[in-house]
């Protein structure tokens, strides 16, 4: 069941307006979202994510039991070192996205916001004779994310998850407001989202739908182990490796630019040759107003979609198209 999320303390700094859902509690942006993302670009800020869930896994068989659960090989993560998993269901379908790193005692993974009771639900249910014990750090602990890049001092004691693309912070909830002093200026989410779309990173809940299989996203390049078994879903994910054959894939379309509203989550999208009355064959799954790119989208589009079709998105909205999955 998914929590209510409560209103983090920096939507009191100035110029904060509250986002809308699925990133409730924390700011959409300070005022100025081409601003923030340009800041975030060139490294400086942060990103509030402390609406996000926190779930971490102690004992000393966390990462060999962990392995048996999730898609990517963790027996012998080393600590500090990020990895992203998923946990799909029985078919193959994309359930949990679980961003990780473990500190030599706990894993720690942060996941989509309201969704760690249902996670760690799941989890419960498998620990059968293991050595492990899962927790929910939500009310303790917020995400914050540190753009590539930032110099920003990271205090001490707090966990770090080092990507390409910034630091995760697992920062002790009360300690929030001292590092956003410390730290500014503050990037809103929608900042954070337009630099997700750019680099054409999918998100459970937008990019996903009930019947996604990591195929479809590009994850099995950074999610998905291809040479371990020995978890839920396994079977579909070797099937459709070997044949090569995902029914969908992920695009990434430059929008018409003189439209005044960006299309909104799950919005058609058509040949354009084919006009608004034409079969649907994908839906935009999300879509931001970049600092130099103009408005852009991610979208879910039918495998067979020519990749230089120009397409039409919603009723009037012309798109070209970027390969972000091989058809």
């Amino acid at each position: 069941m998914l929590r209510q999320s409560k209103a983090s303390p920096l939507l009191s700094l100035p110029g904060a307006v509250a986002a809308e859902a699925p990133d409730e509690g924390v700011a959409a942006h300070y005022g100025d979202l081409f601003r923030e993302q340009r800041a975030l670009a060139g490294g400086s800020g942060f990103v509030d994510l402390s609406h996000r869930g926190v779930v971490t896994v102690t004992g000393p068989d966390r990462l060999s039991w962990l392995h048996l659960l999730i898609t990517q090989h963790v027996s012998a993560l080393p600590p500090g070192q990020a990895t992203e998993a998923l946990i799909l269901s029985a078919n193959g379908h994309i359930e949990h996205a679980l961003y990780l790193v473990d500190d030599a005692t706990t894993t720690w993974a942060h996941v989509e916001p309201g969704t760690e009771g249902d996670l760690i639900a799941y989890l419960e249910s498998m620990k059968f004779f293991y050595q492990v014990e899962v927790a929910d750090r939500t009310a303790d602990f917020a995400v914050v994310h540190l753009p590539a890049g930032s110099i920003a001092e990271v205090p001490d004691g707090v966990t770090v998850r080092e990507t390409p693309h910034g630091r995760d912070l697992f920062l002790p909830r009360a300690e929030l407001p001292d590092f956003a002093a410390a730290h500014g200026p503050a990037a809103g989410i929608l900042a954070y989202e337009a630099l997700r779309v750019e680099t054409h990173r999918p998100r459970v809940g937008r990019e996903t739908d009930h019947r996604t299989i990591p195929h479809e996203l590009g994850w099995l390049g950074t999610a998905v182990h291809l040479q371990k078994g020995c978890y839920r879903g396994q079977e579909t994910v070797a099937r459709v490796h070997n044949l090569g054959k995902p029914p969908r894939r992920l695009v990434f379309l430059h929008l018409d630019g003189s439209e005044v509203s960006l299309p909104g989550h799950g919005a058609p999208v058509r040949l354009a040759s084919d006009g608004p009355e034409g079969r649907q064959l994908g839906f935009v799954t999300t879509s931001a107003r970049h600092h130099e790119l103009g408005p852009v989208a991610l979208a879910l589009v039918k495998r067979n979609v020519p990749v230089d079709a120009a397409l039409l998105v919603g009723e009037a909205t012309a798109a070209s198209q970027e390969v972000v999955v091989e058809p």
